[in-house]
């Protein structure tokens, strides 16, 4: 029985997926989105989510523990200095699966994964849904000033 065993093991060692699930978050962060299988950006989720909380605090010893799952310092610079100052205020929930349809070779299910903030396309999208709506009232027949020749009867609004 497995009960309690919630990780996923994608068919890999554990040496193997640590290291599978640590490079792909390494490209997540340098690329701010990438592709790849529904199951791996699920479990890249929770393995990514935890340490983009970490970098929001900018510390030597939240530094040394991101270092010690990524092993990238290119990466933990990034994450520091970027990823960290656009999410300062975000309570979770730093990215995003977007399903994109099957791969030709295999038919496994694809996905985008990408960091919330960073998608200006969407971003740019909110801003004019925020705008309140107007309603308009429709005219009536006594304030519509009538055109020559047409009956009151024979009226249809369009």
């Amino acid at each position: 029985m497995r009960h309690g065993k919630k990780n996923n093991h994608l068919g890999r060692t554990d040496s193997h997926r640590s290291a599978m699930l640590s490079n792909l978050a390494v490209s997540l962060i340098n690329h701010k989105r990438i592709f790849t299988t529904v199951a791996k950006a699920k479990a890249l989720r929770v393995f990514v989510e935890p340490i983009i909380t970490r970098s929001k605090t900018d510390s030597t010893h939240s530094r040394r523990t991101v270092f010690s799952s990524l092993q990238n310092k290119e990466a933990v610079a990034e994450l520091f200095r970027d990823v960290a100052a656009k999410v300062a205020d975000r309570p979770g929930g730093y990215t995003r699966i977007i399903k994109i349809g099957n791969r030709a070779g295999d038919a496994a299910e694809m996905c985008m994964m990408e960091l919330v903030d960073f998608n200006e396309i969407m971003l740019s999208e909110k801003a004019p849904k925020k705008a309140a709506k107007t309603t308009r009232r429709k005219t009536t027949k006594k304030a519509a000033p009538k055109a020559e020749g047409e009956s009151p009867a024979s009226g249809s609004e369009e």
